[in-house]
């Protein structure tokens, strides 16, 4: 009975497995960035929600931080954890990833961010419904719609905020190339979700004054349009004169400059890197 019950438990689990390999990337995705929204916008709804009392920018940025951290120890042994289509977009455009995994990676992204975000609204309804008498404001005093997506301080231009997100998310990926490059010091494997942790930490907590720091357009747009149908309205995507689009197109040309640096200072001059070339 043992025997039998074993054989089909095996059945059962053979079932279930996903054959494709490109199935599984998608999965892992797909719940890594939904992990990164849910503990990461949650310590965002919890200094906000309690007006200050539960944690303010610091507990923020370490909640964020190691949010990713942990997202990325789910999903990064199947997919390489990317939870951002900036990183995976730098990933194809030198030649880490194949490009026609690209769209189904960014597809995966966004679903697990829209969903993170409905998940975390679910557990916090109640205090919603309580903050401002059930009114979901996008701006002033009692405002919510920034525990989900990012939003400009009111000084920004769009300029300086597009700049913003090139620079911050080009940091990003010049340090995610570096972690990742056996040739440099590397990072001992499995603790790269640490220091990856540790690069979001000083990062948001240098480069997020002007506009949160998103670095990630799937981490962005995907609560951005959770809250546009959850009851904020669709005038999350006019607030900040427009600004919805910066953190999907700046991430987008960071992450394309951040690699381009690292190979041209750092990758290609490693030694050895093509046997049949001696250097003179």
């Amino acid at each position: 009975a043992t025997m039998q019950s074993e054989v089909q438990r095996r059945r059962f689990r053979q079932r279930l497995m996903l054959k494709s390999s490109l199935a599984k990337e998608i999965l892992s995705e797909f719940l890594g960035t939904c992990i990164m929204i849910v503990l990461g916008c949650g310590s965002i709804a919890q200094s906000v929600l309690s007006r200050g009392t539960y944690g303010g920018t610091l507990a923020v940025n370490v909640g964020f931080s190691v949010a990713v951290g942990m997202a990325v120890y789910v999903a990064g042994g199947v997919s390489g954890g990317h939870i951002n289509p900036a990183v995976s977009f730098a990933m194809c455009l030198f030649g880490r990833m194949k490009w026609f995994k690209f769209p189904f990676y960014v597809g995966a992204q966004l679903f697990g961010a829209f969903t993170g975000s409905a998940i975390l609204f679910g557990v916090y309804y109640d205090s919603f419904m309580s903050f401002a008498d059930g009114e979901l404001y996008i701006v002033g005093e009692n405002a919510t719609a920034q525990i989900f997506a990012t939003y400009p301080a009111p000084y920004l231009s769009l300029v300086n905020g597009f700049a913003d997100q090139v620079v911050s998310t080009m940091f990003l990926l010049m340090v995610i190339f570096a972690i990742f490059d056996s040739r440099n010091w590397s990072v001992p494997r499995g603790l790269e979700p640490v220091v990856i942790a540790l690069l979001i930490l000083v990062l948001t907590t240098s480069l997020e004054l002007n506009c949160g720091c998103a670095m990630n357009p799937a981490r962005d747009l995907g609560p951005r349009l959770f809250t546009a149908l959850a009851g904020w309205g669709f005038d999350v995507f006019k607030a900040g004169n427009y600004f919805w689009w910066i953190p999907i197109v700046g991430p987008m040309v960071g992450a394309a400059m951040g690699g381009l640096i690292y190979v041209l200072f750092i990758e290609i001059h490693h030694p050895n890197l093509n046997p049949d070339f001696e250097a003179e």
